[in-house]
């Protein structure tokens, strides 16, 4: 019998996520093989470098506040990779994952016959997903690319509505060397006559989007133009927003997530959906009720107290320069150590300079990932940033993070409760965190 442990193995030793092959020609003939099973579904399709997860979550939240049945699909996972796939707001079933990945492992054995050409991890997983949202069936499908967005396999949709998070450098030896070739990459995801939402850009990465919908007649709002986030205070858990959406204004809506940028993801959240609804006003209640128990794991998460332990999984220099402005925002840290681990093929400079002026120490380590920095390496280059007084290194992640809680506890007899470790710098580093101080996978 197969079981779960099986076909994870069987997924993990296709070509990994991160090889990006500039061609939709097997997902494409999987699909039709299969029988379209991705245009069962309307769909919103989500591209951008930060914050695509935490606004699918919202999203996905919404949409099924509304009465409908909702599949979303997001990548990478932080613990199990049944966490890619979830159905009616939770993680799809063991049970299921194994039994759609039987129903299409012979497709796809098809598609390598004919193409010459192994499948990838991702582009499997992805006909997984749309076949399970067929089968469930949903409604709607909110799906978040892997890797850019004209070529990735996700783009197989023809989505109602295109979302674009905040667009910043990342994964430069794949998408391009600047926000311009990055923003024309994920700008291939609009297609004819649809809604594209999109977050404050850079505007080089405007320009781009903004092209691109001429091009195709797509019909564009913008965050701080067409819609966008009025107020904001801090709560305890939290923040209160007031957000102008499309059609109306919400009032005092409370997310328990921290940061500007979460206040702003929900702006977009909010106005991809009245646009699914073809710009249908939200009843505030539907809101608050979406909103107040939408969850976004690793993404400045609380796991442990005393001393409270984060985990979050800002990867590159903007999305850490947005975790730092958080923390301090809604933490009150007198002593914080940071846990870090890196990919070697990230900005790790970038990243070391962004967090360096919210830690007190950092630890240097590594995920379980291939990719992950040799410790010693990243310790060195984190000397640099800190100086060498404030940098430990630790072969191991549970070393590191028992060597960072001991650190911030050195601080007790100084600063009473106000201790605080943060374990960052990778999807992959989280994920372990979470494993390790007991969090489950949602």
């Amino acid at each position: 019998m197969t079981t779960y442990a099986d076909v994870e193995r069987a997924l993990l030793a296709r070509w990994p996520e991160t090889r990006m092959e500039p061609s939709l020609d097997r997902i494409r003939l999987l699909m039709d093989l299969m029988g379209d099973p991705q245009r069962s579904f309307t769909s919103v399709h989500i591209t951008g470098t930060n914050g695509k997860t935490s606004t699918g979550r919202m999203i996905d939240a919404l949409l099924r506040e509304l009465g409908l049945r909702v599949g979303r699909y997001s990548s990478p996972h932080l613990q199990d990779m049944r966490e890619r796939v979830a159905l009616l707001g939770d993680l799809i079933d063991a049970e299921t994952f194994v039994r759609t990945h039987e129903e299409v492992l012979p497709y796809v054995g098809i598609v390598e016959e004919r193409l010459g050409v192994p499948m990838s991890f991702f582009e499997v997983i992805t006909g997984m997903a749309y076949a399970a949202f067929a089968d469930a069936p949903v409604d709607a499908a909110v799906v978040e690319v892997g890797l850019g967005g004209a070529w990735d396999a996700t783009n197989v949709i023809d989505a109602a509505v295109a979302v674009f998070t905040p667009i910043s450098l990342d994964h430069t030896h794949l998408l391009g060397d600047d926000v311009t070739d990055i923003a024309a990459e994920k700008a291939g995801i609009v297609k004819p006559d649809s809604f594209v939402v999109t977050a404050q850009q850079p505007v080089p990465a405007a320009e781009v989007i903004m092209r691109r919908c001429a091009e195709v007649g797509a019909t564009i709002a913008r965050e701080g133009l067409e819609f966008g986030v009025l107020s904001r205070d801090v709560a305890v858990g939290g923040q209160l927003v007031s957000v102008r959406g499309l059609e109306t204004t919400y009032e005092d809506v409370f997310i328990p997530l921290h940061g500007t940028y979460q206040a702003g993801n929900a702006a977009v959240a909010i106005a991809a959906v009245e646009a699914f609804g073809a710009k249908k006003e939200l009843e505030i209640d539907a809101v608050r009720a979406a909103f107040a128990d939408v969850r976004s794991p690793g993404r400045l998460e609380v796991v442990r107290r005393s001393p409270t332990v984060l985990v979050d999984s800002s990867h590159n220099p903007a999305g850490m320069r947005a975790t730092v402005a958080a923390l301090d925002e809604s933490f009150s840290f007198q002593r914080l150590v940071g846990v870090v681990g890196v990919m070697r093929d990230k900005d790790v400079a970038g990243v070391l300079e962004a967090l360096e002026p919210a830690l007190d120490h950092v630890v240097a380590t590594r995920n379980n990932s291939d990719r992950s920095m040799p410790p010693e390496e990243l310790g060195e280059l984190a000397r640099d940033v800190f100086g060498p007084e404030r940098v430990t290194v630790a072969e191991r992640l549970d070393d590191a993070l028992d060597t960072a809680i001991a650190l911030a506890e050195e601080g007790a007899d100084l600063v009473g409760s106000g201790l605080g470790v943060l374990v960052t710098g990778s999807v992959v580093t989280a994920g372990d965190a979470r494993i390790l101080l007991g969090g489950t996978a949602s």
